[in-house]
C-alpha cells in the first residue's frame, strides 16, 4: 500500500505558479495549466497571454459574472486585470513565435526523459486534426514546462525514454510538474527536483521506469 498521497489539481496548479518568477510573461495551455490562473501568489506580477489573443488574464470569474464574450484559447471565460488587451491572432502568434514568452505551461501526453513533446495527437481514429499553436508555443517559449498526471489511468508512465506519439517539439520541454513529482529534462536524463512526501526515489523510478537522478538544485 503506498504511504504517499497525489497532488490534486489544485495542488500541483499551486506548485507550478510557485515557481513562477515576478515579471514573466506566461501563457498558459488548454486544460489543467488554466487552473495555475487561479493560484500565483499574491504580490507577484505575472503577465498572463492567451494564443488568441489576450495579455493580461486574471483568475477564473466567479459563478454567475462569466462574460463568453471574453474566453481564452480553451472556450472558457476568463477575467481581464487593470492594463490587460485584447488584439488579432496574428500578434498573438508574433509573441509567441518571437521569444516573448518566457513561459509557456501546457498539458501532454508523453514526454521524454531528454525533453521531447508529444502532446497533440494520440493518432486514434477522431483525435484532433492540427496541432494548434502548441507548437509555436513549444518552440517560441523562453521555458517549456508540462503539466500533467504522472500515469494514465492504466497506470503507464506519461514520462517516456522515446515518444511513440506524434511530436509537438524536440527537446523542448525543461520541467515536467505531475501530480507524484517534479522532474528536470536534460541531455542526460531526468532530474527529481521535488516529490510527494513518502515517495521515495526508488519507487519514483520504477514508476517511470527510467534512472532518475536525485538533484534538488535542478534548473
Amino acid at each position: 500500500m503506498a504511504d504517499y498521497q497525489r497532488r490534486t489539481k489544485d495542488q500541483l496548479a499551486a506548485r507550478v505558479a510557485q515557481d513562477i518568477f515576478d515579471g514573466a510573461v506566461v501563457n498558459l495551455g488548454i486544460g489543467q495549466p488554466t487552473l495555475v490562473a487561479n493560484h500565483l501568489p499574491a504580490g507577484r506580477e505575472v503577465v498572463l497571454h492567451s494564443e488568441n489573443g489576450i495579455l493580461g488574464m486574471g483568475p477564473a470569474p466567479a459563478a454567475g459574472e462569466e462574460d463568453y464574450d471574453l474566453i481564452n484559447a480553451g472556450k472558457q471565460p476568463v477575467t481581464l486585470l487593470p492594463g490587460g488587451a485584447y488584439f488579432h491572432h496574428a500578434d498573438s502568434f508574433a509573441m509567441m513565435r518571437g521569444g516573448h514568452i518566457d513561459i509557456c505551461v501546457l498539458g501532454a501526453f508523453q514526454v521524454s526523459a531528454t525533453g521531447d513533446l508529444a502532446n497533440w495527437s494520440t493518432g486514434e481514429p477522431g483525435a484532433i486534426p492540427a496541432v494548434g499553436g502548441a507548437m509555436d508555443l513549444a518552440t517560441g517559449a523562453k521555458q517549456t514546462w508540462v503539466m500533467m498526471d504522472l500515469l494514465t489511468k492504466q497506470g503507464v508512465s506519461k514520462v517516456v525514454a522515446q515518444c511513440s506519439y506524434p511530436l509537438t517539439g524536440l527537446a523542448c520541454v525543461k520541467r515536467i510538474y505531475t501530480d507524484l513529482a517534479t522532474l528536470a529534462c536534460t541531455s542526460q536524463g531526468l532530474r527529481c527536483i521535488d516529490r510527494v512526501p513518502g515517495l521515495s526515489l526508488q519507487e519514483l523510478e520504477r514508476l517511470v521506469g527510467l534512472p532518475i537522478a536525485e538533484d534538488t538544485a535542478a534548473d
